[in-house]
């Protein structure tokens, strides 16, 4: 192949699916070394594009050339012998077994006449992975017992550790400290010096820019542009990417917030929540925002009644109450988006009627039968106040983009009319016209009295859309900002990474 052909060329690539053209004569060229952002809002096509290379999906038209000749990729065997390598959005590993395990699937190290597995090799080897990139796991423990931090490196550990060509990495940072975000960057740009070419997917406008070579930016499933990064600006991708100028994208409500509706005093269980103390107040918002490990999501799935509590009290209206699991919590007026919307937040094999009306399931059944009429209206409902983007509310949730997906999610709980709902991650993975979207609706529910709790990373995020802001550090409350002037990225990192707590103990 020469120097100046594309290692990979996507032709005209055509996708449909039942109601819905996700793409329609798409281009993408890729060349050796490159770093190739691939942008665009949830339901441009990305995803589907990635899956058609890698083996997931078929297209119904269109042609790729791989190293100069023609390919047919039919499977996810055939993508990878001819190296390529994608690490999905949504995690691929198998809980039950080991990191180790997980690593080599597929091509697990033999002995013998009778090519027995051998496990000791595999954990060694596994291991190795690990530590080449300087990641604290366990090669023996079992998946399912790391957090989704640690399980998101474990996929970009397995896909690196394979003889690849090209890697594709969907929003591979969406879950990772800053501190993994640098190592994974630094990564990349050594597979760069290595003629390694990779797909890069993320809504995070600084890493794209800290080290993408390219950008291609797809559109309601057809392409738009591709780009030098170095001859474009933030603006000119939000343009190419939404169609339109795209004006201030958070809406922090402007009411002042009421009574105090909830209240958590000396809060502690067996999962990193220690001693954790705070209020809500009627209509507000409030940001919790905590390094991974802080104990921010435990802490609202032992509210939730997810993880049990060990001591400590919860209050609702200044009167005490007992959740012991989520129904108790749900019968309290309590909702609960979940940073997970996979594995806990939704049944993607299910349409987006059955998801929405789960919640309320019980107020729909009339003669031991669901009221069809009455789940319709109310769906018909959530689906236009949210804008959730779908052909049929009878269409599979795993056929909608992210962001719609976590509209649908939050819908099911709406549906319940919550007094409080608690977001974990509700941007997580999702392009700035759904966040918009999202801030929109969330500022609309605090202006309507509907107090919420939200867990977020994204600095921006918690500065820009939170009243009051709640730190955490090493399971602990280590800091309240309630003052707009107080609420900047020094002062909360400060006090999430344990700066005042060590000052005054030094």
């Amino acid at each position: 192949m020469e120097n100046n052909m594309p290692l990979l060329q996507m032709k005209h690539i055509s996708k449909s699916f039942p109601g819905v053209k996700a793409l329609d004569r798409v281009n993408l060229e890729v060349h050796v070394g490159e770093v190739h952002a691939l942008l665009g809002e949830n339901g441009a096509g990305k995803s589907t594009l990635i899956k058609i290379l890698g083996g997931i999906l078929v297209p119904d038209e269109g042609e790729i050339i791989f190293d100069g000749n023609k390919v047919e990729i039919k499977d996810v065997s055939f993508s990878e012998s001819i190296g390529i390598s994608v690490i999905h959005q949504e995690l691929c590993l198998a809980p039950n077994m080991t990191v180790a395990e997980n690593i080599v699937l597929g091509r697990e190290p033999s002995k013998g006449p009778l090519q027995l597995v051998n496990r000791k090799e595999i954990i060694r080897y596994g291991q190795k992975i690990l530590d080449q990139f300087e990641l604290d796991i366990d090669a023996g423990e079992y998946v399912s017992n790391l957090t989704v931090a640690q399980q998101q490196m474990v996929e970009i550990a397995k896909a690196l550790s394979k003889d690849n060509r090209i890697i594709v990495m969907d929003e591979p940072t969406s879950s990772l400290t800053e501190k993994e975000v640098i190592k994974l960057l630094e990564t990349i740009r050594g597979l760069r010096l290595k003629g390694v070419s990779v797909i890069y997917i993320s809504h995070r406008m600084e890493e794209l820019f800290a080290i993408a070579d390219k950008v291609t930016v797809l559109r309601d499933g057809t392409y738009v542009a591709t780009r030098d990064m170095k001859d474009t600006s933030y603006q000119d991708l939000v343009r190419l990417m939404v169609g339109r100028e795209l004006s201030e994208i958070y809406t922090k409500p402007v009411v002042q917030p009421g009574e105090k509706i909830f209240e958590v005093r000396n809060l502690s269980s067996g999962t990193r929540v220690k001693n954790v103390s705070f209020s809500l107040y009627k209509g507000e918002i409030l940001g919790f925002y905590g390094l991974v490990g802080s104990g921010r999501t435990e802490l609202m799935r032992t509210i939730f009644g997810i993880d049990k509590s060990i001591s400590g009290d919860i209050y609702l209206n200044q009167k005490k109450i007992r959740i012991k699991n989520p129904k108790d919590a749900i019968q309290s007026g309590i909702g609960f988006v979940p940073e997970d919307r996979k594995e806990q937040g939704a049944i993607l094999i299910q349409s987006i009627s059955y998801n929405i009306s789960l919640s309320v399931l019980d107020s729909m059944v009339k003669f031991f039968q669901v009221d069809r009429r009455k789940e319709e209206t109310l769906v018909d409902k959530y689906i236009e106040r949210l804008s959730i983007r779908t052909p049929s509310p009878e269409q599979q949730l795993m056929n909608l983009s992210g962001g719609n997906q976590q509209k649908v999610i939050i819908a099911k709980w709406l549906a319940m009319k919550p007094d409080i709902l608690i977001l974990d991650e509700p941007t997580r993975g999702i392009d700035v016209g759904a966040k918009k979207e999202i801030y929109s609706f969330m500022s609309i529910l605090a202006q309507s009295g509907v107090s919420i709790i939200m867990v977020s990373s994204e600095l921006p995020e918690i500065i820009n859309m939170s009243t009051r802001v709640m730190t955490m550090y090493q399971g602990e409350i280590s800091g309240e900002l309630t003052m707009e002037s107080e609420i900047t990225q020094e002062n909360i990192l400060i006090h999430a990474t344990g700066g005042v707590k060590n000052e005054s103990s030094s």
